[in-house]
């Protein structure tokens, strides 16, 4: 699962294939991620620990617009061979919310889907 998160270029389209449609660096540590229904959103690098297997970004513009914004996404290895995925998304203002829990609910779901999959084909 850290291979796809933790690939800041192509991850987002790896991650949720459909509902992002294209990832591309425009500057060495800002991406613009486009999705399916149009949207675009230019997303800096903020951090990245690879020994953490955690990377936090932020949307500061093109058609997403918010006035704050901040995510992080972190992978957790158990012992069981499982991982367990933390992905915290902080936005102002208030109504981006729902349309941007949902769109993230959809994206864990495709997600899920594609680390199956690919965990499948390794077995």
């Amino acid at each position: 699962m850290w291979a796809i998160i933790g690939d800041f270029t192509d991850g987002p389209v790896r991650m949720a294939p459909g509902l992002v449609t294209g990832s591309r660096l425009e500057e060495p540590d800002v991406r613009v991620v486009t999705f399916a229904d149009g949207t675009v959103a230019r997303e800096p690098l903020i951090a990245f620990d690879d020994e953490r297997r955690r990377l936090v970004f932020s949307i500061i513009g093109d058609t997403m617009q918010p006035t704050h914004d901040n995510a992080s996404m972190q992978v957790f290895p158990h012992e069981d061979g499982r991982t367990r995925f933390v992905w915290i998304h902080d936005v102002q203002p208030d109504e981006l919310t729902i349309p941007m829990g949902a769109v993230m609910d959809h994206g864990l779901s495709l997600l899920k889907q594609t680390v199956e999959s690919a965990s499948e084909h390794l077995s």
